[in-house]
């Protein structure tokens, strides 16, 4: 037997593994690392973060993910450039897994598996982008597998995404999967937030009850246009820190309903999204149409935070009524935020607002531990079968596996 195979054979059978998580998300800041603990599978999951860390992009890295990214800054995508990305980022994630491990003073031979992410650079659900010579969903993560497991020495899972798609989901939000097994609890509903450049959330039923009313949907734009509207403004500034920028300005309520007023808001969750429809091209044409296209940055940003806010809390009461009364855990890079925060908190006043870190996850974590857990199962675990609407899908595992060699 091939010694890879026969050491996948070996890890599924063992009580635990030692598991690296990855993930980029749309905001580019960097690619976090999480080394965990795993045991068991299933509902029996237990999970111990060993080490975390975000290690940051450059500029430079950013600048060759945006040319791609979302259909690159001018509609158009140099395929030659496209191929070479996706190696390129393979090894660059490699390289940033060694580094950490090399910081934490641990072996690459004392870990288990990776499980790789990647950088989505395209997200194409039928419902998006409705062609009908492809009436399929469709999503692109860059970041080979096999160049990361070859340039670590590590089995990798990698392209989580496809066999969603290929089940019959959308391919995103995935986040259910993982906290379902990991986060659900027998004593309260809760509603698992992510608010990343793309808003999420799941929502978990107490064990015990019908998994099937296990969901996820994306919400709309977290930080993408915040961060965007941002570097346009001050290019000095990656993002707007703890949204003193927006709590200084105030709602324009004319350009928040013309922001609003996009169908994908009032479609019915679950749903999926990205910075293809959510961009400087829909943000222009609502200001053209609320005249206000000479709005200062204070008073855009505090616009753009009440549109995330009102958003999710549109999601949420389009799910569950009109007065939700929820467990909200957060985590993402607007958990950090004050400004977004309260926002939420003044459209969903009867949900208690918490993040991830109170359940045992950092929040900037939770993302990368997922990925993690997700690869856990496809070794060691049995296929489960969560959603609703038209994002249910069969029971499958997830991740493309690449061998070292």
């Amino acid at each position: 037997m091939n010694k890879h195979l026969a050491r996948l054979h070996f890890l599924a059978q063992q009580p635990s593994r030692r598991i690296i998580g990855l993930m980029s998300g749309t905001s580019l800041d960097g690619l976090d690392v999480a080394l965990c603990k795993l045991e068991g599978h299933g509902l029996a999951t237990k999970l111990t973060l060993e080490h975390f860390a975000t290690v940051p992009y450059t500029d430079d890295v950013r600048h060759r993910i945006r040319e791609v990214f979302a259909g690159g800054p001018n509609g158009q995508v140099d395929l030659e450039y496209l191929t070479l990305l996706n190696p390129w980022l393979g090894l660059l994630h490699a390289d940033m897994v060694l580094a950490c491990l090399r910081e934490w003073q641990i072996p690459a031979t004392e870990v288990d598996l990776l499980a790789s992410h990647g950088q989505t650079v395209y997200h194409a659900p039928q419902h998006q982008h409705q062609r009908p010579d492809f009436p399929l969903n469709a999503t692109l993560q860059l970041g080979d597998g096999d160049h990361v497991a070859v340039r670590t020495g590590i089995i990798t899972l990698s392209d989580f995404r496809q066999k969603h798609i290929a089940a019959g989901g959308e391919g995103a939000p995935l986040a259910a999967y993982g906290d379902y097994l990991l986060l659900s609890s027998p004593k309260e509903e809760r509603l698992l937030l992510n608010l990343g450049g793309i808003a999420n959330f799941t929502y978990l039923p107490r064990i015990g009850q019908d998994t099937s009313t296990a969901f996820s949907t994306d919400t709309g734009p977290g930080n993408t246009l915040l961060d965007a509207t941002v570097r346009a403004h001050r290019p000095s500034l990656a993002y707007d820190e703890d949204g003193k920028l927006a709590a200084a300005g105030q709602v324009h309520t004319g350009l928040l309903q013309a922001l609003l007023a996009h169908p994908f808001f009032t479609a019915a969750p679950p749903k999926t999204t990205g910075p293809e429809l959510f961009h400087a091209e829909y943000l222009r044409q609502a200001q053209m149409q609320s005249g206000t296209e000479q709005l200062g940055l204070q008073d855009l940003l505090a616009t753009l935070t009440e549109l995330s806010a009102a958003s999710v809390a549109q999601a949420v009461t389009q799910a569950f009524g009109r007065h939700p009364s929820l467990t909200v855990y957060a985590s993402g890079g607007g958990a950090h935020n004050p400004s977004l925060q309260a926002a939420l908190q003044r459209y969903l006043p009867y949900c208690r607002l918490s993040t991830t870190e109170q359940l045992g996850i950092l929040p900037d974590a939770k993302e990368a531990v997922l990925f993690a857990v997700l690869a856990n199962e496809a070794v060691a675990g049995e296929p489960l079968s969560i959603g609703a609407g038209r994002q249910r899908v069969p029971a499958v595992t997830m991740g493309k596996i690449s061998l070292p060699g």
